[in-house]
């Protein structure tokens, strides 16, 4: 397949008129009823040690919020989840449900057809962030401070746990608001109204926390004096790095990254003012090429195009993202690479030049076949990288370019705890960003509890 790549790129702002923008960018799913909500709940088996708990990576007790929503107690239900997970309204939003609890529950076996927990998650959440109620209340004061770098899920739900049991935290965060992918690296029909920054206002009403945004590591303040004002330090600053194309034009206009575009559009206020293409590919197989691909197509983007090197099944974006493409008239192009792109002489996009790929032997290989895809803008998500730069001087271990950790979340450092997408292993969800951040604040309190311990101890005679 080949096709004519002459022509001007056309790339422009207000494609669409402004209700067809906020038909397009409303919540991708509604919230459930109260009545739905009963009904719903009324589905659940109730199961002992249940699949879908044990498939959350933040242990919810789901079968207890599901019962307490379908007694009327919406409010009980929300704190069941805040207990487990400070940021279960976002995730009640965005977590692949589809892979980690609905995927378990047992309803599937029954009717092909699951509890639908992200759905009651949402209900519940919403229920308490709404009246503006918290559902804890803080510690006595300890006396002790704790930095946290980066405010993002894993930051503030460590920030939120060390506050509760009484200590102090100051968060430094490089953006201007707080939120990380939350706010800034989701698809905006995700997260309506702006939710992000109200679930941030909501974990900072427990008290005891300091937020400092515009504040960068390595710029503004070192890891060294961190440790030196502080008892303990949380580092869950997340990806700063973006994998490159590594190919011929990548740096041509209309070339982008996927991450900071959707932060653009995140923080647009007038969606009518971002220029798109008309034709638009996306490179990669993540949620991120999902959420970039479908928002061109909703700000009117006549064509667009995933293009992903190997199969259907190896794509990271859940099936529902997938199928949720498609639906919104995206193209799926499995086993093709990129190996050049297509400039014109004003130095912009015209389209990308592609190899189409196969497996030999178990690895991924170019088969010589070549194919040309029109395109007035190019998307690159290939995936976030670790910028370790800041902690060169600090003596801390990685491992596989991010930063290594116990199951505790501590580092190399004694006093240095880490998690979320910038340690090794990380998995780049918001909820197992949650729970490192929630297992290393217990990890932190029981360090400084144990320290006043020491401190208090009689000395024997």
């Amino acid at each position: 397949m080949s096709v004519m790549l002459e022509g001007l790129p056309d790339v422009t702002a207000g494609r669409l008129e402004v209700e067809d923008y906020l038909r397009n960018f409303s919540d991708l799913h509604p919230p459930l009823t109260r009545h739905e909500a009963f009904v719903e709940s009324d589905r659940c088996y109730f199961c002992y040690d249940a699949p879908c708990m044990r498939a959350c990576p933040t242990s919810i007790d789901i079968p207890l919020f599901i019962r307490q929503i379908g007694t009327g107690n919406a409010e009980g239900a929300a704190e069941t989840i805040f207990a487990s997970n400070i940021l279960g309204g976002m995730c009640g939003r965005v977590c692949p449900v589809e892979t980690l609890c609905e995927e378990a529950c047992v309803r599937n076996e029954a009717e092909d057809k699951p509890v639908k927990i992200g759905f009651l998650q949402r209900f519940a959440t919403d229920t308490m962030i709404d009246a503006g109620e918290h559902p804890f209340r803080r510690a006595a004061p300890t006396g002790h401070s704790v930095a946290v770098v980066g405010a993002g899920p894993a930051g503030l739900a460590c920030a939120h746990r060390l506050a509760l049991h009484g200590h102090d935290v100051t968060i430094f965060e490089a953006r201007q608001k707080a939120g990380g992918l939350n706010e800034y690296g989701i698809a905006a029909y995700k997260a309506v109204a702006g939710f992000a920054q109200r679930e941030v206002d909501f974990v900072l009403s427990i008290g005891g926390i300091r937020m400092e945004t515009g504040k960068v590591l390595g710029q503004d303040f070192t890891l060294g004096e961190l440790r030196r004002d502080h008892d303990a330090v949380f580092l869950g600053m997340g990806l700063g790095g973006v994998n490159a194309l590594g190919t011929e034009g990548e740096a041509a206009g209309g070339s982008h990254d996927a991450v900071a575009w959707i932060s653009d559009l995140r923080q647009t206020v007038e969606l009518g003012g971002l220029p798109v293409g008309r034709r638009v590919v996306v490179i990669g197989g993540g949620m991120t090429a999902v959420d970039a691909a479908v928002q061109s197509r909703l700000l009117g983007t006549e064509e667009v195009t995933v293009v992903y090197r190997r199969g259907q099944p190896d794509m990271k974006a859940s099936r529902f993202e997938q199928e949720l493409a498609q639906t919104r008239g995206v193209r799926i192009m499995h086993w093709a690479k990129p190996h050049r792109l297509h400039i014109g002489d004003d130095g912009h996009v015209r389209g990308i030049e592609l190899e189409r790929t196969r497996l030999e032997d178990g690895r991924l290989v170019g088969t010589g076949e070549f194919v040309s895809v029109a395109a007035d803008m190019v998307f690159k998500a290939i995936g976030q990288t670790f910028v370790p730069h800041a902690l060169d001087e600090t003596g801390i271990a990685l491992t596989g370019g991010r930063i290594a950790v116990d199951e505790e979340g501590r580092t190399s450092l004694a006093d240095v705890w880490a998690g979320g997408d910038c340690v090794a292993g990380g998995e780049d969800l918001t909820v197992a960003a949650v729970q490192d951040g929630k297992v290393a604040a217990e990890s932190i309190h029981r360090e400084l509890s144990a320290f006043v311990a020491r401190q208090t101890a009689p000395v024997e005679a």
